[in-house]
């Protein structure tokens, strides 16, 4: 079974961007939301040992999505 891992990581979101750019700060919001839902669902769908063979436990799921959508 072959995996595929890719990650989304925009540029940082300030308050400003907010004011000046409310539709793209928006979209951009959604788009990590979106990158987040994703990876918890496809991650989710994996057996233990999946997981495991990943290096992952199942109480890591949504720390690496936090990780990949919004980055540390």
């Amino acid at each position: 079974m072959a995996y595929v891992n890719s990650t989304f990581r925009a540029d940082a979101l300030s308050f400003r961007d907010l004011i000046a750019h409310p539709f793209a700060a928006l979209h951009l919001m959604a788009q990590r939301r979106r990158v987040y839902v994703q990876t918890v669902t496809e991650l989710g769908a994996l057996s233990d040992r999946d997981l495991a063979d990943l290096g992952l436990h199942r109480s890591m799921i949504r720390a690496v999505a936090k990780d990949a959508a919004y980055g540390k």
